[in-house]
């Protein structure tokens, strides 16, 4: 299990440059989105066609396996959709807080489908997750000076989180039965399509962007989706999905300090976002936490 753990950590360190990547960018969040899942699936296209294996894989598979996947790359599009966009109307560190947040979501849905165990702690880590939400979103703005662009910020990116834990109990079903190069590889494609879709319905652009953000989105694909993204779902297919959730822990703290150090974004976190940020993460911990060693793979 070594190689699977170390495979999560280094996951887990390329997605915390995700938000640095996006903040660095000047094009619309729906562009960004789009690219960055556009070149994911273009850099993972060489091993589909170099691997016989797998493309006979993927001719192979079901209409109710594809259907699936398919599905879970429209919820994946979804996701990057309304995080990218959050990161626009409120601070990395608390977007990236909030769209972590989703082992709130995958504990109960976990419980209820695959049977997982949630004891009293998992279910005192969601009540304790939800207090750190209103203190970090009350005690940021107050509830009369609530900014519509801020609170829209941190909706949006709290609807990332759900969307991120159906992502993750999707590929978690999936992930034992089909290889990761073929997994990502339609889930990624459909994706792109989803987010080309959405993009031109909401009219942004999908060419002509600025020269230098093509080279930011496709450092991100590589390091954020190839080494962070990519490596989580072939680790999900040996690691429980509430240690998988409960493993993106470090990515708030990473993109926080990252953000705190990257130059031209120097933001450093408010009291509120630390306690309440510190709240939450206490709370996902709880929640995803394993209460039985013996549970876990081996």
């Amino acid at each position: 299990m070594q190689k699977q753990y170390g495979a999560l950590i280094i996951s887990i360190i390329a997605v915390s440059f995700a938000s640095i990547f996006i903040k660095y960018c000047v094009s619309p969040p729906l562009s960004i989105a789009f690219y960055r899942l556009l070149f994911t699936t273009l850099l993972l296209a060489p091993f589909i066609l170099l691997r016989r294996k797998t493309w006979e894989e993927l001719r192979n598979l079901s209409p109710l396996t594809f259907f699936v996947m398919a599905g879970i790359g429209v919820i994946l599009a979804a996701h990057f959709a309304l995080w990218i966009t959050s990161l626009t109307k409120t601070s990395v560190a608390s977007s990236v807080i909030l769209v972590t947040a989703h082992p709130v979501l995958v504990a109960p849905v976990s419980y209820y489908f695959f049977k997982e165990k949630l004891s009293w702690v998992n279910a005192a880590g969601i009540a304790i997750s939800l207090a750190g939400v209103c203190v970090l979103v009350l005690g940021n703005y107050g509830l009369a000076s609530l900014g519509l662009d801020t609170l829209e910020g941190n909706i949006l990116a709290l609807l990332g989180g759900a969307a991120a834990g159906l992502y993750i109990l999707g590929g978690r079903s999936l992930r034992k039965k089909i290889s990761t190069v073929s997994y990502a590889f339609v889930v990624y494609g459909v994706g792109t399509i989803t987010l080309l879709f959405i993009c031109l319905v909401f009219s942004a652009p999908v060419i002509h962007l600025r020269l230098e953000d093509y080279g930011i989105i496709l450092l991100m694909a590589l390091v954020s989706g190839i080494f962070g993204h990519t490596l989580y779902n072939w680790s999900l297919g040996y690691i429980r999905a509430s240690v998988a959730s409960v493993a993106l822990l470090g990515e708030p703290i990473g993109a926080s300090i990252l953000a705190y150090l990257a130059p031209k974004i120097h933001q450093l976190p408010s009291g509120y976002t630390m306690v309440g940020g510190g709240i939450i993460l206490l709370g996902i911990y709880l929640t995803a936490r394993n209460m039985n060693k013996e549970e876990l793979p081996t």
